[in-house]
Formats: C-alpha cells, structure tokens, sequence
C-alpha cells in the first residue's frame, strides 16, 4: 500500500512550488507514496470571506490518514493557516516538514538565503558600484524575505553604509503593490537609488515595467534585482539578476528526510540547500547566451501553449454553457456529467467534482445555510473518473479524499482546490497529475471559473424559486391557519441541512393522528368534523406551544420540537394525554370531544443520517399509541 504525504501551499508561487513537487517526486520515485496537494488562491488583499472560502480546503483532509505534511512557506504567507495544519498534524502524530519558515516540532528545509544574498550585495557593490538601495520586501511574517532583507542590512553595516538602505517597503507579494510605489515614488520626484532589490523575481519583473513605463530604463538607468531565478525571470527582457533558493533541491531534500523519518532514522532539524546568486541583464551583467537561448525555446513553445490556452477557453466556455442553460439541480448536475462525458480531455482521465449536500438544498431554500468551515462527511458526487472509470455512486465518504482512489499501482500527484463563493463552500474538485496546469495557472482559472459559473446558477435558481412561490399557495392551511405540507416539506430540508452540517442540532418529531374523524363526518356532517379538527389543532398548538405545527393530512398533524419543547417533550406528551377524551365509538359525542394518537421520537447523530429516519420511528410509536387508546392487541 502507497504512502500518502500532504502538501500545503497556495499556487500563486507556481514555478517554485512545482520545482519543489519535481524534487519531492524525483526523491520519492524508488517509494510507493502518493502527493496530495491542498492548494489554495487566496492572496493578502483578498476579503475575509474569499480567503476562508479558499483556503477551507485545507480543513478537508483527516490527517490521521496521512504518513506525514509538508507545508511550503515559501507559498503559505498565511500564519494562521499554518499553525491550523501544524495542530491537526500534532494531533494525529505524523511529522511535519516545513520548507522556507521555521516552527516548533517540526523540520525545517531551507535555503542559504543570507550567504546568496550576501554575494548579491557585493556583486552589485563591487561590480556595479551601486551604493543606495530600495528594498521591495514581501511580507513582515514572511521569513525568507526578512531573512533576505536582514542581509542587505547587516551587509551595508559591516560596510559602515546603514544609510544607504532609503527605504524598506512591504508589497505583501502583490504585484500591484509594486506599481502603485513606483509609480507613486517617480510622481513625487524623490532621487532614484542605484537598485530596487526585490523579494521575488515577479516583484522585479513587475518592476521593470513599471519603471520602464515612467520612463526609467533597467539597467541603463537603474538596477533590479531578484530571487528565486524562475524561468520566467530568465527570459524575461532584461533578464533578471536573480538568487537561486534551488527548489528542486529543497523538494529532494524534503523528500529524503521524510523516508529517513519514515524508517525511524534520526534525522536533524535543519536542512539547508545552499542557495546561489545569478548576475542577469537587469543588473548590467551580459550573459553568456542562455538567456537568448531561453528566449529562443520559449518562443518555439509558445505555439503549443497558445494552441492548448485556446482549447482551455473553450472548455470553460462550454462549462459556462452548460451551468447557465440549466433551470433544476437535476439539469444542473446532468449538463455538467454530460459534458465532461464527452470532452474531458482539458481535465484528464481522472479528476473529480465533489458538492455539499446543502448546496442542492440551498437551491430550493435559500435559508438554508452553505458549510462554511470544513467539509460535510458524505458529498454529492458530480462528475467522477479514475483511471478512466467512471464513478457511478452518487454519494460519497469525504475522509476518502478521492472517489476510486488506488492504494496500489504508480505514484501520483493529486491536487485538491476548493469550490466556493466567499466562504460559502459548493464543494471541492480534485485533479491529478496535472504539474504544469499548476505552472500555467489553468487550475486557478478553473477553479475560480467554476465557482464563479455555480454561483450565478444558484442565484439565478434562488431568484427563479422565488418568484415561483409567490404564485404558489400560501403554506398556511385554510382550515386550522397552521402551516400546510409543504410548508413542512420545506422545514423537513432544514432539518437536513443540520444533520449534514453536523453542528449539534436537536431536534424531535411529534406526529398526530386524530380519532373518529370519519365517524363525527359520517355522523353530523363535515362541517362538524372541520370544529373537531380545529378542536384538535387548538389542543396541540396550546400543548406544544413552542413548536412549529403543521397539518400534512386530513386527520394527520405533525410538530417540530426544539428549545424548551425539546426538553421536556416527555412532560408535554403526558400533559396532551390527560387532556384527551376518553375514546368513544358511540353517538353522540361530547361537543368538547378530543381523542388524538400520539407518538415523539428524537433525533440521534449516532444512527440517523436522515430527518425520515426520526419520522418512521414517530409514526411507528403514533401508531402503536392508536392501537392502546383503541385497546387493540
């Protein structure tokens, strides 16, 4: 049986994080493990609500199912998250590996950041003779970017130049925080430095164009500088002078200290892979032509990469078409199913679109509330294949992570993103062995294509649904002036969206059937038996007082007991019986005549798993109750 790690990063650090996969796969390809990566968009600037709706997938996996976790600093900025998985992995007692930020019990894989950023800064010294310095840091919690910074500033001390660091500013990773300094920085006039050193090479790409469109020329006018010398900043005009953390390395390293710990080896608490500064044209240097040469292949694959983004397009297009077209959950879910039975060539032969059960019953009751925080045990399956066989169950258990999953056979990659808008969570997808759509950022595109197109149905439906009811009959019953059927049916797919949701809930089910109601009609005519029913009701309205009733037959009632009627439904089931009439057969009867049969039942998290399950035990004690009121043996 395969061993299964997870990973946890976002995807916006898409080259290195799939450098570090390479090297964490190359490491494990002579073991039988499989990667499950947990892979989340949220960025800094995001909502509250879009980042919890996001990063929730890292609540899915049940960790005491995992041989061990590696979260990727250099990608997971947010704190919070990563104490969250570092106390769910304490908890079931596997090791955790930490690539590019440090915490307690745990393993640290790191890069030589200081001494690479140290031959950065005198390379630029010494070469170039630049002296002042911008630095465009990442995050203040980021530690590899304090890292880096803490060596421009202990570099610049030792040289006894502290004041030639201007200014220090923190772009919490986002590009666009970039361009509004620069830009910001040129408008109000202040004296260039000789360098912007970046925290990333997509910071200092960003830069140069930023630079560039005010009308300052890298490097002619001003250096940049990077780290983590991705390809893209290779290629990049100019090409940027950037420091290698070596991720493929640091994902061999994860790798080998994980089957070390696996066999029970010691294994030390630090690793570290030495990083290595690349001088590139944004710096001044002149490369020996593998920039050119980079330039040049990445120019003869753009036509495949331009091909397959036409297909990809198409593909969510389709979805689109699909989603939009459809006026039920049941065309919904068939829309979708056909369409990935027929073209699933974008998604592969295994992939996988798993929904909350109280996604389809927030479609009929927009009441009804979506999980917000972690994942329902049983999922409604959407579209489900495995090495190219389909699923044909419908429902599916969420510890298991992946519908069909092989515990045998080659490793594999699998990706798990969340479906949601907001913190709403629809569900989750899963893909497999699909490195560079998570280079390319197809599956951000996906998944946030998805999620756009489901939450546009269930609006547009909720809408729909709404404008429906307003021609439909009232839920109250003409008679009683209690609710009707269907205003219990909607009160029934509340009670199931709390045994899904699982948080606690209590709740019971009093069902009523009242006597002789045939016989007072045959008797004195239905206009007598309409008084006996609301003689009924009355008495049962006045008993369980702080419960919703609702007459669902002629003769039937049905009451939801919570709170305090919860509590005391065994009080009030003797208190209704003493107020009853004694059961009669013979005319006439009293005018304050009331016989009713009776039967409570509470619902149990251990054994029920539907709100029917608490109503056939209700409806099997109402019944033998009408058996004793009856004396029928």
């Amino acid at each position: 049986m395969k061993k299964k790690i997870a990973v946890f990063s976002t995807g916006w650090c898409c080259e290195i994080l799939t450098q570090f996969l390479t090297g964490l796969q190359e490491s494990l390809r002579e073991e039988k493990a499989d990667i499950f990566l947990f892979l989340g968009y949220a960025m800094y600037g995001d909502s509250q609500g879009n980042k919890q709706g996001d990063l929730n997938i890292f609540r899915l996996p049940d960790m005491s199912r995992f041989d061990g976790a590696v979260i990727f600093g250099s990608g997971l900025y947010f704190r919070g998250e990563c104490e969250y998985i570092l106390g769910k992995c304490k908890e079931a007692g596997i090791p955790v590996l930490v690539q590019g930020a440090e915490f307690e019990d745990t393993y640290y894989i790191g890069s030589d950041n200081y001494s690479a950023t140290i031959d950065m800064c005198k390379h630029l010294s010494e070469v170039h003779n630049a002296k002042n310095i911008v630095f465009l840091a990442g995050s203040e919690d980021s530690l590899d970017s304090e890292l880096r910074l803490k060596a421009v500033k202990e570099y610049l001390q030792e040289k006894g130049e502290e004041s030639s660091l201007m200014e220090v500013f923190y772009t919490k990773w986002e590009n666009a925080a970039v361009t509004r300094y620069i830009r910001d920085y040129c408008k109000n006039g202040k004296k260039l430095p000789d360098v912007f050193i970046c925290a990333n090479d997509g910071l200092a790409m960003q830069a140069c164009m930023t630079l560039d469109e005010q009308g300052v020329t890298v490097p002619d006018d001003v250096y940049v500088v990077g780290f983590d010398h991705i390809e893209n900043g290779q290629t990049f005009y100019p090409s940027i002078g950037s420091v290698d953390q070596c991720f493929v390395k640091m994902g061999n390293a994860c790798g080998e200290t994980w089957k070390k710990l696996l066999k029970g080896e010691k294994c030390p608490n630090r690793t570290i892979v030495q990083g290595e500064f690349f001088p590139g044209e944004s710096c001044g240097c002149t490369e020996d032509g593998n920039g050119d040469l980079a330039r040049r292949i990445m120019g003869r694959n753009n036509f495949s990469k331009r091909s397959d983004s036409t297909y990809f397009n198409i593909k969510l297009n389709k979805i689109d078409s699909a989603v939009l077209s459809s006026f039920s959950f049941a065309d919904f879910c068939s829309h979708l199913h056909d369409l990935y039975v027929r073209d699933h060539f974008i998604e592969g032969d295994s992939f996988h679109i798993l929904l909350e059960p109280n996604f389809k019953l927030s479609l009929n009751d927009p009441g009804i509330s979506l999980v917000r925080t972690g994942y329902s045990s049983h999922m409604d399956v959407l579209y489900s294949t495995e090495d190219g066989v389909e699923l044909t169950e419908n429902v599916f258990a969420s510890e298991t992570l992946v519908p069909g999953y092989n515990p045998e056979g080659s490793n594999h990659l699998y990706v798990f993103m969340a479906l949601h808008e907001s913190s709403d969570a629809f569900g989750y997808v899963v893909f497999r062995d699909c490195m560079d759509r998570i280079l390319n950022h197809d599956l951000q595109s996906y998944q946030s294509r998805l999620g756009l197109v489901i939450d546009k149905f269930r609006h547009a439906l909720s809408l729909d649904l709404i404008n429906k009811r307003l021609l439909d009959i009232m839920k109250k019953d003409a008679l009683t002036n209690v609710s009707n059927r269907r205003a219990y049916e909607d009160k029934e797919m509340f009670l199931q969206s709390k045994i899904n949701a699982r948080d606690g809930y209590e709740f019971a089910i009093a069902m009523f059937d009242v006597n002789n109601l045939k016989m007072v009609n045959d008797s004195e005519g239905h206009e007598a038996g309409d008084e006996y029913l609301i003689r009924a009701c009355r008495l049962i309205c006045n008993i369980f007082k702080h419960s919703p009733v609702y007459r669902v037959g002629g003769d039937e009632f049905i009451a939801v007991l919570t709170g305090d009627d919860y509590k005391n439904r065994g009080n009030l089931e003797i208190e209704l019986e003493k107020s009853l009439s004694p059961f009669s057969k013979e005319l006439p009867l009293p005018d304050d005549y009331v016989s009713i049969a009776c039967g409570i039942s509470e619902f149990n998290p251990s054994k029920d798993d539907l709100v029917q399950d608490v109503t056939n035990r209700a409806d099997e004690k109402m019944y033998n109750n009408k058996k004793m009121i009856k004396g029928i043996k």
